[in-house]
This record gives C-alpha cells, sequence and structure tokens, in this order.
C-alpha cells in the first residue's frame, strides 16, 4: 500500500495569498504582547538617527544599589546594562570604583533625551565622570556599545521610570 503524498494546506504555499492572510492575522495576533512587553521595567528601548536598540537591565533605585553599582562584576552579556533611577533630577557624577569592567555611561534627562555619553570608562578608575544637571537616570552599558551602534547625545531611551507625560518616547 502507497502512502498518500502529503498535501500542503493553502496558507504553506509560500507567496500565496493565504499565506500572506495567515502572516498579517499571525502578526496582529502578536501585537498586543509586543506592545505590552515594549516597554517594561526590566528593559529600555533606546532609538535615534541611527535606529534602534534594547537594553535588558536591572534597576538601581535606592542610594544602597546605586552606591554598589555594576561593582565587582567581571561579565556583562552584551544586551545588558544596569539602569540608575533617580528620585528626582539632579547633578550626576559617577567613578569606576572596584568597577573590573570598561563601561559606556548615558546620562539621561526627565524626558528619556541622552543628554551625555561617556564611553570606555576605565576599570577602577577614581576620577570623577561628570553627567551634568537635570539627569534622571543613568544607563550603564558594556564599554564600546555607544560607538558600534551610533548612540550619541540626542538618542531617546524609553522606561517606564519617565514620568510618561513629560517622556518623549512614553511607554
Amino acid at each position: 500500500m502507497t502512502a498518500e503524498p502529503h498535501r500542503k494546506l493553502p496558507f504553506h504555499r509560500p507567496g500565496s495569498l493565504m499565506a500572506r492572510v495567515f502572516a498579517v492575522l499571525l502578526c496582529l495576533s502578536a501585537a498586543p504582547a509586543l506592545a505590552e512587553t515594549a516597554c517594561s521595567p526590566d528593559s529600555v528601548q533606546l532609538r535615534g538617527d541611527w535606529g534602534e536598540t534594547a537594553f535588558d537591565v536591572d534597576v538601581v533605585d535606592t542610594p544602597a544599589t546605586r552606591a554598589r553599582g555594576l561593582m565587582y562584576v567581571e561579565h556583562m552579556p552584551r544586551g545588558q546594562g544596569m539602569l540608575f533611577v533617580f528620585e528626582r533630577p539632579q547633578r550626576t557624577s559617577f567613578w569606576m570604583k572596584n568597577t573590573l569592567i570598561p563601561l559606556d555611561m548615558l546620562f539621561v534627562d526627565e524626558t528619556g533625551l541622552v543628554r551625555r555619553v561617556h564611553e570606555n570608562a576605565v576599570p577602577g578608575d577614581l576620577s570623577g565622570i561628570p553627567g551634568g544637571d537635570d539627569i534622571l537616570v543613568v544607563l550603564e552599558i558594556n564599554g564600546g556599545l555607544s560607538d558600534d551602534y551610533g548612540i550619541e547625545t540626542g538618542t531617546i531611551l524609553r522606561h517606564p521610570a519617565f514620568d510618561q507625560d513629560k517622556a518623549r518616547w512614553p511607554c
């Protein structure tokens, strides 16, 4: 007895109208889930003339967790970062005491605008790294990634920590 050849359903044929309709419906059904995860406390999105990217972040928003930051961390995956969130916009300055990996620091105002980028902070360096005035959050990522992605002053950062009425890119 010979088996009947497998018959493909109409939406399995590449390029068929049914395949396109099925793909659109699949995307539309996934859109609400994507929108919900697009702005979450454990990730940030960045966009600029260079494009868009995202990082998974650990949020540090208390004096104790901000003081420790990324001290003693020996490795951080490329898509990870740490987001320092302050209670209100303020003058900021960081240093690299007990920090073992080079970091890029993005100093961001209360609207989500990156106001300063400090690239490749040197591990262990005790020199102050000024971020400027009126900074609400600082994103630390692996050293060199700002240059790799093209992240620069003027980039917009998106995260629920921002007052959504003031945010340039609200959630």
